[in-house]
């Protein structure tokens, strides 16, 4: 790259919106580099998505093999290497790593390594370096959120679970958001006894109520411990682990305390002030819906700004905003209404628009539920009987499908059809007239009554 022509694009950070951001802005024809400090991928290649679904994986293959018995096969000797499954991750996770690299060299985007610290409006300090662009782009992400109590550092968070050389005997989860029942199921599975700590009554609060209700009631079923209402007051070193003191006045000893209890963004070092970029209460980078801060020429995009911290919506943000401005597609810009997601629980979660409750709250009378529990076909020959649950909210006299809900064996693959139709304004009859595939479990969203 000839350095001598300013840059168009100094993109802060390489996690997957950075990246997806400054290769559409390079491919428009923008002179683009792009500051990281770490490995290129952010928390989703390196510890988020990509290692903990790697996880999943393991552990849905820990109960398929429990569950083959009744199939007829037989297993004698079975035993997983916590160790070698880690180490093929991490080796799979390296491999991501040249590649982003690989693909930022093929564009054209000369990256730098080191911390970023805004200047001004229009330069930014790596090291002993000092970069001007006519665009900024803050893409750094977010980061595990500790409590604060007395011995919390003896506990860890989720990137310290990537960072597990061998699995702990008892393990304490707390939280009750996407990742605290992601890894509880993952410890489960792979033989762990784990705790599931819930400040409040219920998990997944965020979601339709009815797939936290069943999430916890499977995990109940598979035999994890569920405690609700229960914090950790303090943690003590023990000779195998930690004591935990709870609110309930008793202690209980763990190999290992897990925090999940949300987010925080990572703004420590960019000197936001100097450039005059706002922030919310939380600390959160402030976009408009084009993705502008409150600095005309400075953008944010995912975690960064606490709008659906999802790795394909940073993305989506960030070629949209590409398109915008390089690309000259004067209204490109991302949708945050019916965002689909997928939570890796065992079993999964698909979930895409409103919860019934915001269905409600938004339309009143006007909303309609379909709902259905059934047990699919997999489960017909085994003991243990799984019961999946759906659910339609729909709104109006022509029942438009606002709400699309799934919990169960294939949630995670369906979802992505079913939130095209959700997006295009599917009415109910819609799936009514759609032919199911039988037998599957997915056929019972076009079968409901």
């Amino acid at each position: 790259m000839n350095q001598g022509k300013a840059l168009d694009l100094l993109v802060v950070g390489g996690g997957s919106g950075g990246i997806a951001t400054a290769r559409r802005a390079a491919r428009h024809g923008a002179r683009v580099a792009l500051i990281e400090l770490g490995d290129l991928g952010g928390t989703c290649v390196n510890v988020g998505c990509v290692p903990k679904k790697v996880m999943w994986h393991a552990a849905s293959l820990a109960e398929q093999f429990e569950e083959a018995a009744d199939y007829g096969f037989e297993f004698s000797g079975l035993r997983h290497d916590w160790g070698k499954l880690v180490a093929r991750r991490e080796a799979y996770i390296q491999r991501l790593n040249g590649i982003y690299q690989n693909n930022l060299e093929k564009d054209g985007i000369q990256l730098i390594r080191g911390r970023a610290s805004l200047l001004s409006a229009n330069e930014v300090q790596v090291g002993e370096q000092r970069l001007q662009a006519r665009h900024l782009l803050l893409a750094t992400g977010g980061s595990p959120a500790w409590p604060e109590m007395p011995g919390a550092e003896l506990g860890m968070d989720s990137d310290g679970f990537f960072a597990l050389q061998e699995r702990p005997d008892s393990v304490a989860v707390v939280g009750s958001g996407y990742i605290a029942v992601e890894l509880a199921g993952v410890l489960q599975a792979l033989g762990a006894k784990v705790s599931l700590l819930l400040r409040k009554h219920s998990a997944l609060r965020e979601f339709d109520s009815m797939l936290g209700e069943h999430l916890l009631d499977c995990y109940e079923q598979a035999g994890m411990q569920v405690l609700r209402e229960t914090q950790i007051e303090s943690l003590h070193q023990t000779e195998t682990g930690v004591r935990a003191a709870l609110n309930n006045g008793t202690q209980q000893d763990y190999g290992a305390v897990i925090w999940a209890i949300g987010r925080k963004p990572n703004t420590g070092g960019l000197n936001l002030e100097a450039a005059g970029v706002a922030t919310d209460k939380a600390g959160f980078v402030s976009t408009d819906e084009w993705q502008v801060t409150s600095q005309p020429n400075i953008f944010a995009v995912g975690d960064l700004t606490g709008r659906a911290q999802l790795t394909p919506v940073a993305i989506a943000a960030g070629r949209r905003l590409a398109d915008r401005v390089w690309g000259g597609q004067a209204d490109r810009k991302l949708d945050y209404n019916c965002i689909p997601t997928v939570l890796f629980s065992h079993p999964p979660v698909g979930t895409v628009g409103l919860t019934e409750a915001q269905a409600r709250e938004q339309y009143g009378d006007e909303v309609e539920v379909f709902q259905s529990s059934f047990r699919a076909l997999y489960y017909g020959v085994l003991d243990h009987k799984l019961v999946s649950r759906i659910k339609l909210v729909c709104v109006g006299a022509e029942q438009k499908i606002v709400g699309c809900h799934s919990i169960g064996p294939g949630s995670d693959e369906m979802l992505q059809g079913f939130a095209v139709a959700v997006r295009m304004g599917a009415r109910k009859r819609d799936f009514d007239d759609t032919v199911a595939i039988h037998p599957t479990a997915a056929e019972e969203f076009v079968t409901l009554g």
